[in-house]
């Protein structure tokens, strides 16, 4: 255990002392497997829940209001972040979190003794943890730092991203540019509808978070250790979960079936899994990005991304797709973060999951590097993205496979062979297709317009 300064305040914003005790020292002890804590995010929800837990107790006639109160006061501060530094356990630990459940318990009940000058005592276990086992706490703390981070940070940076996606399509409606499949020349297509794909992704993942929200709602407290609630109170996770609720305006319950809520994180599975998706949206998204806007001179060069430093330290003016690249490494991150939850998942043997704080930790990464990277998106490239017109429309008059248009008149082959002419004469379609076929030229016009080859379907996205 940290040595005790000769000096302790008790301002919250500073506290001097070692505020955790035995059981968190043998866990230091233990547990020197990396350099990873548990999240701040992570360590809010115990804190929330410690609070609440605190209230359904007095309520209940089971603890004074006294204890109670200074319970709730030095709980609301771990919550809110004061005492971070008393949580110094390795995120590898005991699988079922208890280690940190245990950190809680200690760091609160000294909180309490401090700031009562010694009046109020409280022991971790008899009244902090009242009512509460580790298998119950960190599965809703879990589902509770999930929820909330998916609520404020998530689906407003998705939807802040799908927004900027659609006030950029709405710019270029008439920017008709060459579509392209298997990174090859393809029929045209307006840049907005282009952009509409990207929103509609972002749209997707969005639907898939807000739907499937409500399951992180259900929590396992009051379940205790195995799901049969001993040793608690059977209305303490009804109060507990209306005072969440109040406190965050998310709508918790308990869970269906503790059994489930204990011994497996299905829930958690399933969340991270619409994560990876995610990812894999905004992965493609950057991607294409990277490609539209590669060169200036020897790549497609159709956007440009505002310069937001230098692209190399030994080719003077050379600008690299910055964003888009880090953006792509922490969608990498995201879904190597799915495998790790998946494999976690699996680790419920029985009454109880025994990787909790290795699932807390990866899903709340998941959901921060999303949250970060969408709002990354969204503010640096595509809100100032411009477009190389020039460029396009040198390309989309060369592209040879606008003959398409022509199908229907003189038939495949005689459409391939016009196609392969121009590629090979560096011409355009309408050129060659004067000198091969008997069209006119005003009807060669017509049928070639690229603004009239880009559909009906999705035309005014």
């Amino acid at each position: 255990m940290q040595k005790k300064d000769d000096k302790t305040t008790v301002n919250k914003k500073h506290i001097t002392a070692c505020l955790y005790g035995n059981e968190t020292a043998k866990s230091l002890a233990n547990f020197t497997i990396s350099d990873l804590k548990m999240p701040r995010a992570f360590l809010w929800a115990l804190g929330t829940i410690k609070s609440a837990s605190a209230q359904a107790n007095q309520e209940l006639g089971l603890l004074d209001a006294d204890k109670s109160a200074a319970i709730q006061l030095a709980a609301k501060e771990v919550a809110d972040g004061f005492h971070d530094n008393q949580f110094p356990v390795d995120v590898f630990q005991t699988g079922s979190g208890t280690s940190t459940n245990m950190n809680a318990n200690e760091v609160i009940a000294s909180l309490v003794k401090l700031k009562s000058n010694q009046t109020i005592n409280v022991h971790p276990n008899d009244h902090v943890n009242m009512g509460q086992s580790s298998n119950d706490v960190i599965p809703s703390c879990i589902h509770l730092s999930a929820a909330k981070l998916i609520a404020e940070q998530l689906l407003p940076s998705l939807e802040h991203l799908r927004n900027t996606l659609d006030n950029k399509a709405g710019q270029h409606h008439d920017t008709i540019k060459t579509g392209r499949t298997h990174l090859m020349d393809a029929m045209p297509l307006s840049f907005a509808q282009e952009i509409s794909g990207w929103s509609a992704q972002v749209s997707y993942a969005y639907d898939q978070l807000q739907n499937n929200l409500p399951s992180l709602y259900k929590l396992a407290i009051g379940g205790t250790a195995v799901g049969t609630g001993v040793n608690t109170h059977p209305d303490f996770a009804t109060i507990v979960t209306r005072t969440l609720t109040e406190n965050t305006g998310l709508t918790f319950m308990p869970a269906d079936n503790y059994f489930r809520a204990i011994s497996a994180q299905d829930t958690a599975v399933c969340i991270s899994g619409i994560l990876k998706t995610t990812a894999v949206s905004l992965s493609k998204i950057s991607n294409d990005i990277r490609w539209l806007s590669s060169g200036p001179l020897n790549g497609l060069n159709e956007i440009r991304l505002p310069e937001l430093q230098k692209g190399s330290s030994i080719m003077p003016g050379k600008v690299n797709p910055v964003i888009p690249e880090a953006v792509l490494m922490a969608c990498t991150q995201v879904i190597g973060n799915d495998t790790t939850i998946t494999l976690s998942g699996q680790s419920g043997n029985f009454q109880l999951n025994t990787m909790l704080p290795l699932i807390a930790h990866t899903l709340v990464q998941s959901i921060q590097l999303l949250s970060s990277s969408a709002n990354a998106l969204a503010d640096k490239v595509i809100k100032d993205i411009s477009v190389n017109h020039d460029e396009i429309k040198q390309n989309l008059a060369k592209n040879p496979i606008l003959v398409t248009a022509l199908t229907e008149l003189i038939g495949y082959e005689k459409s391939a062979e016009i196609a392969k002419t121009a590629y090979l004469e560096k011409r355009t379609v309408i050129d060659v297709a004067i000198e091969l076929t008997n069209i006119s030229e005003a009807e060669l016009m017509a049928r070639l317009d690229p603004k009239k080859l880009i559909g009906g379907v999705n035309k005014s996205q």
